[in-house]
């Protein structure tokens, strides 16, 4: 079932919390909400969901307007953060529950529930569970009963919210790939919510990234990450150093060293900044071109087969980090307070209307 979101606006009192939103998810998508508290994904999953009244715009499913219509008639599965699992019923009593409360007419019979509740546990890798009760369960095993208490009412879109945020990171990475996975043998149309950039990056098919109640950027993980449309989505998506200068004519001039910017070839005398991630820095023992800047090596350390490099530029009072090899910091033989070379092997420059306030 496709989504389609039309200028959808809402306001808690004064705050606007979403504002002229418009989104379409094809069938069988699997959509991450992604951005900080406060951006506005929570209030759109809820007002997709049935569980927030639409203030301005429509929200309609294959082309049929849900406006206006409860939670309970939109053929929704909802899973949670903290799990919401009845304590006092067993597994296979939380996975059947929505079956069971179904009005009569409507109810499976008691062999046909039996049938699904166990096809479920086996989709969700918890065969042998049925008979345990919520606290006899690791948080891992939780989310997944959650998620197959969702799947059993047979919902034509799943919506989860914050659906690994309470776990260890272990076990986040694994539900990740796990319901990747899932996603693929079932192919429901999904929207999670979530504010781990990984998170989105490793699961979805398409990120929906927001900022103060708009969309930022719309766009398949690779493009977001790679082709960021905002200083905010740059900034947002992982760790970058900043370089301020002035551009003209394809150049961003910082005084002590200019560095190309070919999508700014008109530009004359206009403040920017340089965006660079420390993985797209290089560094070297020589001033080789004029794109390289003189840094004094402040402190190193591992992380796994990578080595970040942080240094203070010798030409300005701002720090600097660099991501590189195992390999090229064993062959540069690196040591703390030595003056290096670092330039930009990838940059993208922004001006100032460019900046998201």
């Amino acid at each position: 079932m496709s989504i389609e979101i039309r200028n959808v606006t809402k306001h808690y009192g004064s705050f606007q919390a979403l504002s002229n939103i418009n989104l379409d998810i094809p069938k069988g998508e699997l959509v991450a909400l992604l951005g900080p508290s406060g951006s506005g994904k929570t209030t759109l999953l809820r007002m997709i969901a049935g569980l927030e009244s639409i203030e301005e715009g429509s929200i309609s499913f294959d082309g049929i307007d849900l406006s206006d219509v409860s939670v309970n008639q939109r053929d929704v599965g909802f899973v949670f953060q903290h799990y919401a699992l009845f304590k006092h019923m067993t597994v296979f009593d939380n996975i059947a529950f929505g079956l069971k409360v179904r009005k009569k007419r409507l109810r499976p019979s008691k062999k046909e529930i039996e049938h699904k509740v166990n096809e479920l546990l086996d989709l969700v890798k918890l065969s042998g569970f049925a008979q345990r009760y919520p606290t006899q369960l690791s948080g891992g095993q939780r989310q997944r009963v959650a998620l197959a208490r969702a799947l059993a009412v047979e919902p034509k879109i799943l919506l989860l919210d914050e659906p690994f945020g309470a776990l260890d990171a272990k076990v986040r990475k694994e539900l990740r790939r796990w319901l990747r996975k899932l996603h693929n043998e079932i192919h429901v149309t999904s929207v999670f919510v979530t504010h781990d950039q990984e998170e989105a990056l490793d699961v979805a098919d398409r990120i929906v990234i927001m900022n103060k109640g708009e969309i930022e950027q719309l766009g398949t993980p690779s493009e977001v990450y790679d082709k960021p449309a905002s200083p905010f989505v740059y900034d947002f998506l992982g760790n970058v150093n900043l370089f301020h200068g002035r551009l003209h004519k394809g150049k961003l001039d910082l005084g002590s060293a200019r560095f190309d910017a070919p999508d700014h070839l008109h530009a004359h005398d206009t403040e920017a900044v340089g965006y660079v991630r420390p993985h797209h820095l290089k560094i070297e023992r020589e001033q080789r071109s004029e794109e390289a800047i003189a840094a004094k090596i402040t402190f190193m350390h591992s992380i796994g087969p990578t080595w970040h490099v942080e240094m203070k530029r010798e030409d300005h009072d701002a720090y600097v980090e660099v991501e590189v090899s195992k390999e090229d910091y064993e062959q540069l033989g690196l040591k703390v307070g030595e003056v290096v070379y670092v330039s930009p092997k990838e940059m993208k420059v922004f001006i100032p209307e460019d900046f998201v306030i």
